[in-house]
């Protein structure tokens, strides 16, 4: 995602946010709370793809694709932490 300017970034972000939050059950964190899930999210999954050698694309859907499913992950730790 570094190509992308700061508004990018954003949008990205709420995005990504707000579509975790759809495919986690219990919904959103609000705005501001998926801005950052999903800028968060955004760094855990390009560093995931980085790691296991995954690319998806260039561009901003790949980045929302990538930017989501780090999101997901960040949710599913924050809730499993948050239960124990």
């Amino acid at each position: 995602m570094h190509e992308h300017g700061l508004i990018a970034w954003l949008i990205i972000g709420v995005i990504a946010g707000w579509l975790a939050g759809t495919f986690v059950k219990g919904g959103g964190f609000g705005l501001i709370g998926d801005i950052i899930v999903g800028i968060i999210g955004a760094f855990i999954g390009g560093w995931l793809a980085a790691r296991l050698g995954v690319h998806i694309g260039t561009g901003i859907i790949s980045s929302i694709i990538t930017a989501t499913i780090g999101a997901v992950i960040l949710i599913v730790i924050l809730r499993l932490v948050r239960r124990a």
